[in-house]
């Protein structure tokens, strides 16, 4: 067997404990933007307008953990690597947790709670419209990301709710678009990799492969070893 399908081999049969080792890293790996973004603020380091630097990097934060939740899928169907599934869920709420922070910055830095004033925004800016519209949808997907709440809802209906990530990511790229006034690259490469992974999505759902693997009957059983 040659070196590369070895090393293959062997990721795809990492067991639990090693398992359990890179979610601890990847998860500490994903605080780093964040305590980054404190360090910046102590060292005065955010630039001549602080607010608009911490609303835009926990919104580009919050789509880059986006692409990699949409991205734990088709990776593990390439690869055979099935434990990545258990560590979407933990993407997914990093992206949620980047996303408050992209909100409280406005509610709070920007609009000092002025509730009546963002409303107005809310309203008449297409660009406020859109980005309150993404992170609505991601309340509930956060809310019901647990074990429990799989459960409850049962496998079927569970994964339905969960397909709204694919519009949370839309109305986060079109927030995104509209938020850009001159240098549109960073939109655009966005734009491409949410429409990879979308278009990924649809072939495998309606290709010749057959019906979708249900993805949440995976992740139920993916932690239920994890925690065994």
């Amino acid at each position: 067997m040659p070196a590369s399908s070895a090393s293959v081999a062997s990721l795809a049969a990492l067991d639990a404990a090693k398992v359990r080792y890179i979610k601890t890293a990847l998860f500490a790996a994903s605080l780093l933007p964040f305590f980054y973004l404190i360090w910046l603020g102590f060292s005065g380091g955010l630039g001549a307008d602080p607010v608009e630097f911490i609303r835009r990097s926990t919104g580009t934060w919050t789509l880059d953990f986006l692409i990699i939740t949409l991205s734990v899928t088709p990776l593990r169907r390439a690869t055979g690597w099935h434990w990545l599934i258990r560590l979407r869920r933990m993407f997914g709420l990093y992206a949620f947790f980047y996303a408050v922070i992209h909100v409280v910055a406005y509610f709070w830095l920007d609009q000092q709670f002025d509730l009546a004033a963002i409303w107005r925004d809310v309203l008449k800016r297409p660009l406020i419209t859109v980005g309150f519209l993404s992170f609505v949808l991601m309340i509930p997907l956060a809310a019901t990301s647990t074990d429990r709440m799989v459960r409850r809802l049962g496998g079927k209906r569970w994964q339905q709710l969960h397909r709204a990530v694919y519009l949370v990511a839309i109305a986060g790229v079109i927030h995104f678009w509209w938020l850009v006034k001159l240098d549109y690259t960073r939109p655009l490469v966005y734009s491409v990799i949410f429409g990879a992974l979308l278009v990924a999505r649809i072939l495998f759902r309606f290709g010749r492969n057959g019906p979708a693997i249900n993805t949440a009957r995976s992740t139920a059983r993916a932690r239920q070893r994890e925690a065994g």
